[in-house]
């Protein structure tokens, strides 16, 4: 049973798309596709923890088959031919490393990768610019709210991961992308 007070000090992103004629099996293959089919996986809500670090996926081999590990997740799924779908997390991270910074998840249809990727990362700065103080216009535009956060010298670091898909006669297409908490 994980430590009630478990706090993350890692934190990976993943993405995967899977292709099935069955919905569920086209999920289980972006799962696969995105290297944590293996874990049993629990959504928690959008803190990025303070002092955590950005790894790469090569740590998810640290965990063992089976095991309980937690994450932020956004998925699509679509079994329309040609449709365009997407799935992204957002990242805002403040410069104080003893604060905690946000996750976004955000998914489309329509979308391109770049743009749905954007937004994610625009909301988890918002999100994270409301609880430490930077004004911001939510009707600006997202590079006249990225000067703000820069200018602000508050918010230091904002990514996303994003997958996305083109919709396959026959077969279900999912789209997943994942920020994997590790202890």
């Amino acid at each position: 049973m994980p430590n009630p007070c478990f706090v993350p000090q890692k934190i990976t992103l993943v993405k995967g798309v899977g292709r099935h004629r069955e919905k569920l099996a086209s999920f289980e293959m972006a799962l696969r596709k995105a290297g944590i089919a293996h874990l049993n996986l629990v959504r928690v809500s959008s803190i990025f923890p303070p002092r955590c670090k950005i790894v790469n996926n090569r740590h998810i081999v640290e965990v063992k088959p089976g095991q309980v590990v937690f994450g932020v997740f956004s998925d699509n799924a679509t079994n329309e031919a040609h449709r365009l779908l997407s799935a992204s997390i957002g990242i805002a991270i403040p410069r104080n490393p003893e604060c905690h910074g946000y996750l976004a998840e955000h998914h489309s249809f329509g979308q391109a990768e770049q743009e749905t990727g954007d937004y994610a990362e625009d909301l988890a700065a918002q999100m994270l610019a409301t609880v430490i103080g930077v004004d911001f216009d939510p009707d600006g535009s997202w590079d006249e709210r990225r000067e703000i956060w820069r200018i602000s010298n508050l918010i230091v670091r904002t990514c996303n991961i994003c997958q996305s898909a083109v919709g396959k006669a026959g077969y279900w297409t999912t789209v997943l992308a994942g920020a994997v908490f590790i202890s």
